[in-house]
């Protein structure tokens, strides 16, 4: 779970007036891709019948991609990167139309680098259940609806069975690489336990063999933010004005999850203990430049997210238990064949360094042996998405391997 776009990765800093300014617009009920908006660089994939873990049954759905490089004659060069929570497929290129923003792996993806696109045929969906493209809550249900909150739960296995389908049409028996980071890093486990002679390579970055009870218990405090939204309607919002969707429930949860993306350190150093302007916060009216900073983000968030994606993919994100049915943790990671890559950040207080380390343990083929890569970084989770020297190195060996 992590800020995921190049805009909202950068080190924290003050809000301007000029970002008040962009915000001063009502949002719409939704931030989700529409069929109608402008496609972009997106592709798409449309597949019949999927079951869910828990028996339910999309009649059809849609996954959207974009794709870098080209797929050589053997279609043995192929690296699927797969996105974290509120990511999307979009990792290299300039925003522009049906892009609001840039990519959010840019420094890493493309000719010459770490992701070496003159070398690598690199593919990036947005997972099942996104609102990116690919088919989820605000995606049109087969009666002419959306499917809001008739849209079923999933497992990130689930999620992972829709990226096999994926890709078996694109004709790719085997992954040169499958890279995630946070809750890409739990579908790229998924892959190499499940499939594992499907997967050459793997990069686990600052993701965790479960999600702890902890981490569930931090979750569930943001789906009550956005449930108890009187304007969230049970999920059922998206013939909502501007303005009167979820967007408050919503931005609060972002709000909450920000705090578990970044650190201690990089807060208190940015910010201090300075106010957003000449009022004082101390019984004045005035704000703190750090509650402004998280106002500022969530609600810019809320301009291109859904509020029931959200809740789908946290769940998504709670159902993560790699040993689930398999003997536990250590016998799954164990069946991984895959040569892999395991990187933490060790200020990152969402999934810490001892998951990672678990991991390393247990896969047979690692890099670095029994314990993971460990980034000093003062960033916090979202180091994996900032500290990208460090990440590109670390890549490099496993591309090398």
């Amino acid at each position: 779970m992590d800020w995921q776009i190049s805009e909202d990765t950068v080190p924290s800093a003050p809000v301007t007036e000029a970002d008040a300014r962009s915000m001063a617009g009502r949002p719409p009920a939704t931030g989700a891709w529409l069929d109608g908006d402008p496609v972009g660089d997106r592709r798409f994939a449309a597949f019949g019948p999927l079951t869910t873990e828990s028996g339910a049954e999309l009649p059809g759905f849609r996954l959207a991609y974009e794709t870098w490089g080209e797929l050589s004659p053997a279609r043995d060069n192929a690296v699927l990167i797969l996105h974290a929570l509120t990511g999307d497929s979009h990792v290299r290129g300039p925003a522009g139309p049906g892009h609001p923003t840039a990519g959010w792996w840019d420094a890493l993806v493309g000719p010459g680098l770490a992701i070496d696109t003159d070398r690598w045929f690199v593919i990036a969906p947005n997972v099942l259940g996104g609102c990116q493209g690919s088919t989820g809550p605000a995606s049109i249900h087969p009666d002419g609806e959306a499917w809001g909150s008739r849209f079923p739960y999933l497992t990130i296995r689930d999620q992972v069975a829709a990226q096999v389908r994926l890709a078996d049409a694109l004709g790719i028996d085997r992954w040169a690489a499958v890279i995630g980071g946070s809750m890409g890093g739990m579908h790229a486990l998924e892959w190499a336990v499940g499939l594992p002679d499907r997967v050459e390579r793997l990069a686990i970055l600052s993701s965790p063999p479960i999600n702890t009870a902890d981490q569930i218990a931090l979750n569930s405090v943001q789906l009550e933010a956005i449930e108890i939204d009187p304007r969230f309607a049970g999920g059922d919002y998206y013939d909502a004005a501007p303005g009167e969707g979820p967007h408050r429930g919503l931005a609060l949860a972002r709000r909450m999850a920000l705090l578990n993306y970044r650190s201690p350190t990089e807060l208190n150093q940015r910010f201090q203990r300075s106010w957003q302007s000449d009022v004082s916060p101390l019984g004045f009216g005035g704000r703190f430049a750090v509650e402004s900073y998280l106002d500022f983000h969530g609600n810019k968030f809320t301009r291109r997210f859904d509020a029931n994606t959200y809740i789908r993919l946290v769940e998504a994100m709670d159902s993560h238990d790699v040993g689930r049915g398999r003997g536990g943790v250590e016998e799954a990671l164990s069946e991984v064949t895959a040569t892999t890559l395991v990187l933490g950040i060790d200020s990152d207080r969402l999934f810490p360094v001892d998951g990672q380390h678990r991991i390393a343990r247990s896969i047979p083929n690692t890099l670095d042996g029994q314990e993971s890569v460990v980034l000093h970084s003062d960033f916090g989770h979202d180091g994996f998405l900032i500290e990208t020297e460090a990440v590109a190195h670390h890549l490099g060996r496993l591309f090398a391997a």
